[in-house]
């Protein structure tokens, strides 16, 4: 909006504004009209996204997309196709100071596949090595979560950082990552090699789903980007360039409702994988290069 400033606006200014103010005040009501209010409510919401208010209930995400290559000087490539899913379930916690909260426990698998036959990989050629190495998929056991209160750890009461149009919502959540590589050895803060990737995700919903009347669970859709180093298993060694992941999915009412692919690897090659950890689950999380660590020494 343009309009002329002046230090002591005159009469027909002072009562323009005093015309405007409650409608910009109804507008701004409007805008934010479906989000939680912070502190209880916020909880809740956020519970009902990432699981269900039913303390023990599996709730499962599941995902699909592509890997694609980017190396200085050259196209990217298209790598890989990616399925991948999240078991979980949450469950209530109490703090004297912080109120009563959840906790969330999970599992997560991703695979690799041929973007070309869709098969999922066992093997794959190396185009810049010309090796051919072993594909290590991803299986996560845990991935857990640290407890969400109604009053945040700086004393302030948790607020959703949703952003709401209409009746729809949306939530990004961006996680830079930069810490010692798991596969490094006693003097990696000497040689470098840390581990450096930017997690990026997506949720969005409708705002009913956010009410405190609502049901037990939400209707989700998911964005999950990566951005990372190469995979281990890739053999990759210190070559320039990255790997990086661009999928969509949705959480799902039901565990069969997982992309069939997903299904037949889990029955055939991850066993228990159909359910989440228990709630008192207390083991460090894996990661991928965690979990590849302990494939490449078991095989030793």
């Amino acid at each position: 909006m343009n309009e002329h400033h002046s230090p002591l606006p005159g009469r027909r200014a002072t009562r323009t504004r005093a015309l405007l103010l409650p409608a910009l005040l109804l507008a701004v009501t409007a805008a934010y009209a479906g989000v939680p209010a912070p502190g209880a409510d916020s909880v809740q919401a956020y519970r009902r996204i990432q699981c269900s208010v039913e303390d023990g209930r599996p709730a499962v995400y599941g995902w699909t997309g592509r890997a694609y290559s980017r190396v200085p000087g050259e196209p990217d490539r298209l790598l890989f196709t990616v399925d991948g899913m999240n078991i979980r379930r949450c469950g209530t916690v109490e703090d004297p100071e912080r109120g009563r909260g959840f906790r969330l426990v999970s599992k997560e698998i991703l695979l690799y596949r041929d973007p070309k036959s869709g098969k999922v990989l066992t093997d794959w050629q190396n185009p810049w090595t010309g090796e051919t190495v072993r594909v290590v998929h991803v299986a996560n056991d845990p991935v857990n979560q640290p407890a969400t209160f109604p009053i945040g750890r700086d004393g302030r009461p948790f607020a959703l950082p949703v952003s709401v149009s209409g009746d729809h919502w949306w939530l990004t959540a961006t996680v830079p990552l930069f810490y010692r590589n798991p596969l490094g050895g006693d003097f990696q803060q000497y040689v470098g090699g840390m581990y450096h990737a930017t997690e990026m995700f997506n949720f969005m919903g409708r705002t009913a789903d956010l009410a405190p009347d609502a049901g037990d669970t939400a209707d989700i859709g998911i964005g999950w980007v990566r951005i990372s180093g190469w995979l281990p298993w890739m053999e990759m060694g210190g070559r320039a360039g990255e790997i990086y992941f661009h999928t969509a999915g949705r959480k799902l009412e039901r565990y069969d409702q997982l992309a069939d692919v997903l299904l037949d690897e889990i029955e055939a090659n991850y066993p228990g994988y159909d359910a989440p950890p228990p709630l008192d689950d207390a083991r460090p999380n894996e990661t991928s290069w965690t979990y590849f660590r302990k494939q490449i020494e078991g095989a030793q």
